[in-house]
């Protein structure tokens, strides 16, 4: 008999969640996960008192009210509001796209004026139904933007030209007609107190958790536990039987600064080609800290490969077409439940992975 009712593989918020539900049912749970922490990409570090964001910036944003309800049971959010910044070269731009981009841009104030001066920008490249990031940007923004904006920045973070990417990632960025900075539009928003570290060790309190545990180096795992969660790469569980599917990961280079306030936000985006980061992360801000020292991360996209953190998949049609044989495979696994931005080859928020993994539980426990 198996010692377990499932081994869950990953320790980030889908597996995390699943096996807090599991193990409220009474379910056995081993929980694995291949680092050396819990928490996947939202896991937190303290560096001089400052609660570092390992993995890039998490703010948690949502509109899922039981997703809200949920997350609450477990700590208590501040009332930060993510407004990046935009930079190229000595200027500085506000984000999401609104009536400061364009006012900076183009000295228009009211939005009659901004949608005018957008229509006249867009009107040359509307004729056509856009095939990639770039034309569709144009459509959408104009050049002005697009070459200040978006396209260095985008080049950077997917390592590909605008022209060769899908144009469905430039559905992410809003386009707004106010003064207003905040770049989530949901109801609630925030960062946990402390970091996200407290939800995690919560969440697996009632589970067997082992950490440094690669799942490809345990021999038959199925005798292990009669059901699997597995949320790592879809292509690595079935030995790139296809060939592999593509991701980007991200260098984070961190350092401490013996300043009080090194660029005054949270995030600001280098959209210049030139620069080679995308952006650089001021961790103190997101807890309004008020520490003597600051500490900063620089971060360089690349293309993934073996002994790096996978962070996001590349949705062309290439990848897609690829995952699509995949997931065919995964459908016919018996006792597997494939979960998460990496099983399902998908971007992901954080809302929406604790909302797929409740809705598993939901259904796998009749809850």
């Amino acid at each position: 008999m198996p010692a377990y009712d499932f081994l869950v593989v990953g320790a980030g918020f889908y597996g995390a969640v699943f096996a807090y539900h599991a193990a409220s049912v009474g379910k056995k749970c081993l929980v694995i996960d291949k680092r050396k922490h819990i928490g996947g990409n939202a896991f937190c570090e303290t560096q001089s008192s400052i609660t570092v964001h390992k993995y890039g910036p998490h703010v948690f944003h949502t509109n899922i009210e039981k997703v809200w309800r949920f997350i609450t049971r477990f700590t208590e959010f501040n009332n930060f509001v993510n407004s990046p910044l935009a930079r190229n070269g000595n200027e500085i731009y506000n984000l999401p796209f609104n009536m400061n981009t364009y006012n900076k841009l183009w000295g228009v104030i009211t939005p009659e004026e901004a949608k005018e001066k957008i229509a006249e920008q867009t009107r040359p490249y509307r004729a056509k139904i856009p095939s990639n990031l770039e034309e569709k940007a144009l459509s959408i923004v104009g050049p002005d933007i697009y070459e200040k904006l978006i396209k260095g920045y985008t080049e950077k973070q997917w390592g590909r030209r605008c022209a060769e990417l899908p144009a469905s990632i430039i559905d992410r960025l809003p386009l707004r007609f106010n003064y207003d900075n905040n770049y989530f539009n949901d109801v609630h928003q925030g960062i946990p107190a402390g970091g996200y570290n407290g939800i995690f060790e919560k969440l697996l309190k009632g589970c067997e958790l082992q950490l440094s545990a690669d799942y490809f180096s345990i021999k038959n795992p199925e005798s292990l536990a009669d059901n699997i969660v597995y949320t790592g790469m879809v292509d690595e569980y079935f030995d790139y039987r296809y060939g592999a599917l593509e991701y980007r990961t991200v260098t984070f280079v961190t350092e401490e600064i013996d300043a009080e306030n090194f660029q005054g936000n949270a995030v600001v985006n280098y959209t210049d080609a030139e620069t080679p980061y995308t952006r650089i992360v001021e961790h103190k801000h997101f807890a309004f800290g008020k520490q003597p020292t600051t500490v900063i991360t620089r971060e360089y996209p690349a293309e993934w490969e073996a002994g790096k953190e996978p962070l996001y998949p590349v949705n062309d049609a290439k990848n897609n077409g690829l995952y699509k044989r995949y997931r065919q495979l995964a459908e016919r696994e018996k006792n597997v439940i494939f979960g998460g931005r990496l099983a399902e080859y998908r971007y992901y928020n954080m809302d929406e992975v604790i909302d797929s993994a409740m809705q598993a539980a939901e259904k796998v426990f009749a809850l």
